[in-house]
């Protein structure tokens, strides 16, 4: 059973921005290339994660120090894609960084 959706939503995250660029960089080539039209990338809103740590194993429990990490979200959508542009897609290599979730 093949499927051929009318239109694909690519959600790309990462905590490095400037992987996550170049990977939608890579998608969106991928699809110019095989004659897939495409919106986005779209930044969706960046999530920060804090951790609070007391520096101190002993004593000092108001002495803390604060950590972060950021989570970018990129979507990009793909309108009418061939089984070019999923092949493509599917043999697209990303960096170990970004995480990439297909949905229909």
């Amino acid at each position: 059973m093949h499927m051929n959706p009318d239109k694909l939503k690519l959600i790309l995250k990462s905590y490095e921005i400037s992987a996550l660029k170049k990977s939608c960089e890579q998608i969106i080539n991928v699809s110019y290339r095989t004659g897939c039209s495409s919106t986005g990338p779209i930044s969706l809103p960046t999530k920060r994660r804090i951790y609070c740590v007391l520096r101190s194993p002993h004593v000092n429990k108001d002495s803390r120090e604060h950590f972060e990490t950021r989570t970018h979200k990129k979507v990009i959508y793909l309108h009418n894609p061939p089984a070019e542009t999923i092949q493509s897609l599917i043999k697209l290599d990303l960096p170990p960084s970004v995480h990439l979730k297909i949905d229909t």
